[in-house]
């Protein structure tokens, strides 16, 4: 930027004599200014016209990227301070930064699993016992499709469409919303229909698509330990849950480089309505994200 390094040099000085910060204090603060200054020098801005927007837009990116919320909030306190030194030393006139917020930094994130554990936890299924299946294709839905476990246990047979490629989902406040599932998914779902078509269903329970032994719909808490039962098998010492494999559908499909307003709808936090299913503008952009960075979604041969 225009006089960037004499200004940077003059920033510097000022946390050095003005702040009496730490060396230490200094290099951070340092640090990640320069992360502002490369996005600047990739977007072709300078201190000067950058604007809110765009520093909304760089705060997004560290999100993208997986920073965490602790480092985001000190990298924007890093970058309000820069900004406060250039409006007292009048080189700009409004500070853009005024109503930049920092993330809310709640309680620590959950244990994520990673690719071979997931399948070490799917490994440990017993095939043998009438539930075996169920309880395979039942975590493999739950991963493969980010589902909160209650979704997993209301999720009915009818809602599941195995030539598109979807199933329909009924979230928090009886939203609805079309999630991609892999064919890996469809496949475990396939075999254990033989084992559901055994089950004497209670009145009521006839479209849940994972039957108990007594054939009513699972409890979110038979699911629950199910999952601790099979992750003590695998030999996991992590604190897992209904919620980890959602969260790590959600993080494996970050890093594999999935765009994060997708992982959204596919979570719940947007609706998608069910009546435009074979129309919806946003059907083929989702099924594409889950396609092309899942780790399920790579082809198989069964």
């Amino acid at each position: 930027m225009q006089g960037g390094k004499d200004i940077i040099s003059k920033y510097f000085t000022y946390l050095r004599l003005e702040k009496s910060l730490s060396s230490n204090s200094i290099d951070a603060y340092m640090t990640d200014l320069d992360k502002l200054l490369r996005f600047m020098e990739n977007e072709g801005l300078t201190y000067a016209d950058i604007t809110y927007s765009d520093l909304q837009q760089f705060v997004a990116r560290l999100h993208d990227i997986g920073i965490h919320p602790r480092s985001q909030a000190r990298i924007i306190s890093g970058i309000k301070s820069f900004y406060r030194f250039l409006l007292l030393d009048n080189y700009i006139t409004v500070d853009p930064t005024e109503l930049l917020e920092s993330p809310k930094i709640g309680t620590k994130l959950p244990e994520v699993l990673t690719l071979n554990e997931i399948n070490s936890i799917l490994d440990t299924i017993d095939l043998s016992v009438p539930e075996g299946q169920r309880n395979r294709a039942m975590l493999e839905v739950l991963y493969s499709c980010g589902l909160r476990v209650s979704e997993l246990t209301s999720l009915r047979f009818p809602d599941v469409y195995f030539e598109e490629g979807f199933i329909k989902v009924e979230g928090k406040g009886g939203k609805q919303r079309l999630v991609p599932i892999s064919q890996t998914a469809l496949h475990e779902i396939k075999n254990y229909l033989y084992d559901r078509n055994t089950i004497q269903v209670k009145k009521g329970f006839e479209d849940i698509l994972f039957l108990s032994r007594r054939g009513t719909a699972l409890s979110r808490i038979m699911v629950f330990h199910i999952i601790k039962q099979q992750t003590e098998m695998a030999g996991i010492h992590k604190n897992v849950s209904p919620h980890t494999f959602r969260h790590s559908f959600a993080t494996h499909l970050l890093e594999g480089g999935a765009n994060l307003r997708a992982i959204q709808e596919m979570l719940g936090h947007e609706k998608i309505t069910t009546t435009e299913i074979y129309t919806h503008i946003d059907r083929e952009f989702l099924r594409r994200e889950i396609l092309e960075h899942h780790p399920r979604s790579k082809k198989r041969e069964f």
